[in-house]
C-alpha cells in the first residue's frame, strides 16, 4: 500500500473541510441552527434546568462530545442511558438528533421527555418530514446529506469522500464547537473556568 504524501493529505483534508463548511453557507428559510441551540441551552441554564442529549450511532457520539463541553461550561449535562442520568422534568431540555428525520429510539426518548414537560430540541436534516418531528418543541435544521439521501445505494460507482451521514455528523461537530464558543461568552465562563472542570482522572 502506497503511503500518502503531505500534499495529498492536505488536499483531502481541504476537500472534506470545505464540504462540511458549505453546510453553513446554505440558504434556508429556517432559523440558523447555531442561534436555536445557543438560545435553548442558555434559556435552560437561566431556569436552572438540565440538558440531556440523545442520538444514535455517530450522531450520538457527536452529542456526547457536546454534553462533555456543556459540563465544562458549568451546566448540568447528561447523556441518556448513562447510569447516573437523573429524571427529566419541566425545566429541562432534551437535545436529540435524527438526521434522516426519525429513528424509533429517538422518537421514544423524545416522547418521554415531552410527556414529562421538558423542551425537546430536534437536530435534523429533514425538517419537513420524519417521525421525530412531532415530538419537537423546536427544530435546529442542519442542511447536510444523511443516510436518507445518500446516493451510494442507487448504483453510483464513484466513491464519495464523505459517505452516508458523514457530512451531517461532521457538521454537528463544527456546529457544537461554535455553540460552546458562543455559550462561553453568554455564561461568562473564562478559559480557566472551563479547564478547571476537566477531569483529572486520566
Amino acid at each position: 500500500m502506497a503511503e500518502s504524501n503531505p500534499t495529498e493529505s492536505a488536499l483531502l483534508a481541504s476537500k472534506i473541510c470545505n464540504q462540511i463548511s458549505s453546510v453553513f453557507s446554505t440558504k434556508s428559510p429556517n432559523p440558523a441552527a447555531l442561534d436555536v441551540l445557543v438560545q435553548e441551552i442558555a434559556d435552560a441554564a437561566n431556569r436552572n434546568g438540565r440538558v440531556f442529549v440523545y442520538g444514535v450511532g455517530r450522531e450520538g457520539l457527536m452529542l456526547k462530545a457536546l454534553s462533555m463541553r456543556l459540563f465544562h461550561l458549568g451546566l448540568s449535562a447528561h447523556c441518556v442511558f448513562d447510569m447516573n442520568t437523573p429524571p427529566i422534568g419541566p425545566s429541562d431540555l432534551l437535545i436529540s438528533s435524527a438526521g434522516p428525520g426519525g429513528f424509533s429510539t429517538v422518537d421514544a426518548i423524545s416522547g418521554v421527555a415531552k410527556s414529562n414537560g421538558a423542551r425537546v430540541l430536534l437536530l435534523t436534516a429533514q425538517p419537513d418530514s420524519g417521525s421525530s418531528m412531532k415530538y419537537a418543541s423546536v427544530v435546529a435544521y442542519i442542511p447536510a446529506q444523511t443516510m436518507a439521501d445518500d446516493k451510494a445505494g442507487d448504483g453510483e460507482k464513484e466513491r464519495s469522500l464523505l459517505p452516508m451521514g458523514s457530512v451531517y455528523e461532521g457538521a454537528m461537530f463544527v456546529l457544537f464547537e461554535m455553540v460552546v464558543f458562543k455559550l462561553g461568552e453568554i455564561l461568562k465562563q473564562s478559559p480557566e473556568d472551563v479547564r478547571a472542570r476537566h477531569t483529572n482522572l486520566e
